[in-house]
């Protein structure tokens, strides 16, 4: 294992710029709680690492344990942290290829030594809650989701691969799936990031979930005024996402989509693209803020477990067509903000847009941001300190049964 520790003008810098460490109400007898944050791998940063972002403002003492790392692509938040990776880190091409190392992971996990910690937050997605930890620590996951690629999307992943990876998947997935289950007992409190990721939960591990969505930087956006110029369609060019809905609904009907963000995907949707399709390739905050708040509204094709996209659309007072399943049910929640299509086809997503077109003018900006701020960074750490700190209670001694399955 490897540990990197931030130099100390680092420490000092990202610290003067960190909102204030939330102060823990622990019960007796009092003391301060040793913190580690287990993150799946950091090699970019998306909606987990946003989500661990907060969790280190949260815990400004507490340590990172990841299984491979790219300090390059982390944000100074993260990198003033000490961050310890695991063995998989000295593997050449680790931080490229870490999926395709899945099943060394378990290995990985456990070989992490947290026994001088007092709480353990696991951040899973990738494998995380594994960790083996003291029998008296504290063990929250805040699960984005669990695995897919051993789960719900298993042959999706495994017939992406080259015919050695088939094989290697369809003999490892059921000892790894054996794994997941186990190791989900390691698990003091599951927080879900959606109802739909609850039920996830409930489904392959039989635990049940508070639910705190994660957290939207929802200041970073304003509003938009009036309607907007184009269509968007913005995030990863890669199958689930079905960003080709967008692009064949929009070419078909002539409407002008703009798309932000690449992927494997980029080189088959600008074949199908019509003349009104223009592809902007991975775009910085700044150009994506930007589009956010000038779109007519943003389409958002997918199935996500939560979606962070869709908020910050409506934090720019963008309306959201979306797919109807997944976290899109709890964030584009009614006809005020978006509108919602019941099949994953083109002629579904046609009929979504001309409805939004329909009543385009009734959208008002400044409630869809509103709803947005529902989803803001302080509800998160308010919810999340609540949480802990009931539980927190329920160790020295308060009956635990008001706790199960709630949403916090």
């Amino acid at each position: 294992m490897r540990t990197v520790t931030p130099p100390a003008d680092m420490d000092e810098a990202t610290n003067a710029s960190r909102s204030p460490a939330v102060l823990i109400n622990l019960p007796p007898p009092q003391k301060a709680l040793k913190v580690a944050l287990v993150h799946y791998w950091l090699v970019s940063m998306r909606g987990g690492e946003k989500v661990l972002e907060e969790l280190c403002r949260l815990f400004p003492q507490a340590d990172i344990f990841t299984l491979v790392c790219d300090e390059s692509r982390l944000s100074e938040t993260l990198r003033s942290h000490r961050i310890t990776t695991s063995f998989l880190q000295k593997i050449p091409g680790a931080r490229r290829h870490y999926t395709k190392m899945l099943p060394l992971m378990p290995f990985a996990l456990e070989h992490f030594d947290l026994q001088d910690y007092d709480l353990v937050i696991s951040s899973e997605s990738g494998p995380a809650k594994a960790v083996i930890t003291r029998p008296d620590a504290l063990h929250i996951c805040y699960c984005h989701s669990p695995m897919r690629y051993i789960w719900d999307l298993f042959h999706l992943y495994r017939w992406g691969l080259s015919w050695p990876g088939r094989m290697l998947m369809s003999v490892t997935a059921p000892f790894l799936r054996v794994w997941d289950v186990t190791s989900a007992a390691r698990v003091d409190v599951f927080v879900a990031n959606s109802g739909y990721i609850a039920s996830r939960i409930r489904r392959f591990y039989n635990r049940e979930a508070s639910v705190i969505h994660p957290p939207v930087a929802v200041e970073d956006f304003r509003a938009g005024d009036g309607q907007g110029e184009f269509y968007l369609y913005a995030g990863q060019l890669t199958g689930y996402k079905r960003a080709d809905l967008a692009v064949r609904a929009c070419s078909e009907t002539g409407r002008r989509l703009l798309v932000i963000g690449e992927g494997e995907q980029a080189s088959q949707l600008r074949a199908i693209a019509g003349p009104s399709v223009e592809f902007l390739g991975h775009q910085s905050f700044e150009v994506l803020a930007d589009h956010l708040r000038r779109c007519r509204a943003l389409l958002f094709p997918g199935t996500e477990d939560f979606g962070i996209l869709p908020v910050e659309a409506m934090a720019s007072g963008r309306p959201v067509i979306a797919f109807d399943a997944g976290g899109a049910r709890e964030t584009v929640s009614h006809a005020e903000v978006g509108v919602r299509f019941a099949e994953q086809s083109v002629e579904s997503l046609v009929r979504a847009i001309d409805e939004f077109e329909a009543r385009e003018a009734s959208f008002d900006p400044h409630a869809i941001r509103r709803h947005a701020e529902r989803f803001s960074t302080d509800i998160f750490r308010t919810r999340f300190m609540a949480l802990l700190e009931d539980w927190l209670e329920n160790r020295a001694g308060v009956p635990t049964e008001k706790h199960s399955g709630r949403s916090a």
